[in-house]
């Protein structure tokens, strides 16, 4: 059986992420170690996540591919840098969160955020994938930065708990 964080970290490598912008996240540890060792990507830890949007801008103009990595408590963070930076000026991101709060969440405080993770990115009008195995992470992270540029928005891969 495949490891859920390698299709993950190899899509990231496959679309040539070269620039990755974190926030701590226990279901994203192993994936932020592999990002952490790979000498062809600059990684950044940040403490909130408007910050590393904002790092990500400036790495786009700076000729990098970014992403960022982060916990989707995180999104309502991040809401005004996404649409008055990104957004406004077509600047491409991948943001790979993990999606908290869903079923099987073992922490009350993170149900209200992961219910509404898809309706606030459905009401930003930025396009996610939910994928449900490691071969469908793949495939959605593949589209997800040509999606990203053909649309001048941000990108989300949403893992769920159930994913891991």
């Amino acid at each position: 059986m495949m490891d859920s964080t390698e299709p993950i970290y190899k899509g990231l490598k496959d679309i040539g992420i070269d620039f990755i912008v974190s926030v701590p996240c226990v279901n994203l540890s192993k994936l932020l170690n592999d990002v952490d060792e790979d000498e062809d990507i600059i990684h950044v830890p940040v403490t909130r996540e408007e910050e590393g949007i904002g790092i990500c801008a400036g790495a786009y103009l700076g000729g990098k591919r970014p992403a960022i990595l982060m916990q989707n408590s995180g999104l309502g963070n991040s809401i005004n840098a996404l649409k008055s930076l990104t957004e406004l000026y077509g600047f491409p991101l991948i943001m790979v969160m993990s999606h908290r709060g869903t079923e099987g969440e073992g922490i009350i405080g993170q149900v209200p955020m992961g219910q509404s993770t898809p309706k606030i990115l459905e009401g930003m009008d930025f396009k996610y994938f939910k994928p449900s195995n490691p071969e469908e992470a793949y495939e959605n992270i593949s589209r997800s930065w040509d999606l990203s540029v053909e649309e001048g928005k941000p990108v989300s891969i949403l893992l769920e708990i159930s994913y891991w």
